[in-house]
């Protein structure tokens, strides 16, 4: 009977893995339109027109499981959020950022509510400024678009990063605007540990 259990146990991995492959197909961003860094325009613009896919994907499937399950009572519906995490994977990759990372900014920025708009006018999940739009947008590009606002977020907070020369606290601060003070970057690495990191 063990080899049995073995081989159901087995059956039951492989066919979850199986599933999650076939599923697997700050307010003031950049401050200024008229005085935006021309390296960070750069950037942006190279990140719109970036489709490269994930370097390895079985660690992105089991990235997936992992995240599903942190994130399953703020996205209850598994395709939704399936989808969600595959494209914060993606794009967090894309730029260089731990995508642990952009989920913790994502949190406490928009509370993944992609709809989500601030008094200051940032939008979507990453709270964009939509000026970004006229700067380096396509015909048809929306901040409430999930893969757009991403792309645009994840870019802007890995040129303050580089910027800071890697030191994440000040970046944190500088993509939502609120340089010298620790209460957003506090929130952020609270949520990171909190809900997000893995150990």
């Amino acid at each position: 009977m063990k080899p049995l259990a073995e081989h159901a146990s087995f059956m039951i991995r492989a066919a979850t893995l199986f599933f999650f492959i076939g599923l697997f197909a700050g307010p003031s961003l950049g401050a200024d339109p008229d005085n935006v860094d021309p390296k960070l325009r750069q950037l942006l613009q190279e990140a719109v027109t970036d489709n490269h896919s994930f370097d390895d994907r079985f660690d992105a499937e089991v990235w997936l499981v992992d995240m599903s399950r942190r994130l399953e009572s703020r996205v209850p519906d598994i395709r939704k959020r399936l989808n969600l995490l595959k494209q914060i994977h993606f794009e967090a990759k894309r730029a260089g950022l731990w995508p642990e990372l952009v989920l913790a900014v994502i949190e406490v920025e928009s509370n993944f509510n992609r709809f989500a708009i601030s008094s200051a006018g940032a939008m979507g999940l990453m709270q964009v400024m939509p000026f970004w739009l006229d700067e380096i947008g396509q015909p048809g590009d929306n901040l409430f678009d999930i893969r757009t606002n991403l792309r645009m977020g994840c870019t802007i907070l890995k040129y303050y990063l580089d910027k800071e020369d890697g030191n994440l606290t000040p970046a944190l601060a500088r993509y939502n605007g609120s340089y010298g003070s620790h209460r957003y970057t506090t929130k952020v690495y609270t949520a990171l540990d909190n809900r997000w990191r893995r150990y």
